[in-house]
């Protein structure tokens, strides 16, 4: 998942965009972010992949009723969405070299999946890894970002290119017919893998607005984009690095702060600087730790309690449910999609 570089706001929008269509105020897709839209109203601002996941997560969360949402919201990624690297795109000189340059220069875009192409003698294959991605919003991201790379080779083309198959690895969910729409084909669903494949002559197309100068200008942008990101959106993965070892009992931030090699007045500044706090960053990898110990039932609610470093199971479930808008114990159902009693106590 690309997540060690800070990215544009752009998406962010979207989904608040999204939300609010469907009754969500801003704040309620922000909450436990820590961004507010007045600070998204900055031309300057950017947000880190974390932060945009835990608003997609919001989003998932408060509307899990809606069919094709990441479908919906995949719609929505335009080529323009992407600034430099959508222009660096529409300039190439096929959609080999344009699927070459956004493949090398992902970490740009809105992607949470690993995204590769793979090509043999009958077939081209457009790989989405979506493993590292939590389980409760791969769907979503798998839908949102299938959809969006229908909509960039759209308007790329001004056309859709025929696929011959379209495979993901979950089951079939009751919209399925909205998945036949977007892609021109019904999906194979329980595949081993997402994927998308095409005839592989199309890769050598040529496209209509290609512009070898511009092309250039485009890429040299991009690596400087990217290289400025990078060094902005390091620090709060670097703390995260030392966070997560360290579940129950993790550091304080004098401490984590001469591991790194700073100052704590530095590391405070460097962290607000990039939208992130300490005390924030603990919070999201004790949340992240949850949910994974939510899967299945092998850890009681008491166990998850105390490898977090919460004083009572009490204190975790206000914390989780806060987060997540529900009690540890529902997201556990959630999770194993039955409606059952938790077998634990303590929620």
């Amino acid at each position: 998942m690309a997540q060690s570089v800070t990215r544009s706001t752009a998406s962010v929008q979207l989904i608040i965009e999204l939300g609010g269509e469907h009754g969500m105020a801003p704040e309620e897709c922000l909450a436990g972010t820590g961004l507010s839209a007045t600070e998204l109203a900055r031309p300057d601002a950017e947000v880190e992949a974390g932060q945009e996941l835990a608003v997609i997560a919001n989003l998932v969360r408060a509307l899990p009723d809606v069919p094709g949402l990441g479908l919906i919201a995949g719609t929505r990624y335009h080529l323009t969405t992407h600034g430099i690297w959508g222009f660096a795109l529409i300039s190439s000189p096929t959609l080999r070299s344009a699927i070459s340059f956004g493949l090398r220069y992902l970490d740009l875009t809105f992607a949470f999946t690993r995204i590769r192409l793979e090509e043999t003698p009958d077939e081209a294959l457009m790989i989405l890894d979506d493993h590292g991605i939590p389980r409760t919003l791969r769907q979503f991201l798998i839908e949102r970002e299938g959809a969006s790379i229908m909509t960039l080779q759209r308007d790329l083309f001004s056309a859709a290119i025929p696929l011959h198959r379209v495979e993901v690895r979950y089951p079939e969910p009751a919209y399925a017919d909205m998945y036949t729409d977007m892609f021109g084909i019904t999906p194979l669903f329980d595949a081993p893998a997402n994927l998308a494949a095409f005839d592989p002559a199309v890769l050598d197309l040529p496209l209509p607005q290609a512009n070898q100068l511009t092309a250039r200008i485009c890429e040299e942008q991009c690596r400087e984009l990217l290289d400025r990101r990078s060094t902005r959106g390091g620090l709060a993965r670097r703390v995260r690095d030392q966070l997560l070892p360290n579940a129950g009992a993790f550091p304080g931030l004098e401490e984590v702060a001469r591991q790194l090699g700073v100052s704590p007045r530095t590391l405070r500044r460097q962290l607000a600087h990039e939208g992130a706090s300490f005390r924030a960053l603990i919070n999201e990898v004790r949340m992240a730790l949850a949910e994974e110990y939510l899967t299945g039932d092998a850890m009681t609610i008491e166990e998850i309690t105390d490898r977090l470093g919460y004083s009572e199971p009490a204190s975790f479930t206000r914390a989780f449910t806060r987060d997540h808008g529900v009690a540890p114990s529902t997201f556990r159902r959630q999770l194993a999609g039955v409606d059952r009693p938790d077998p634990t106590p303590g929620d």
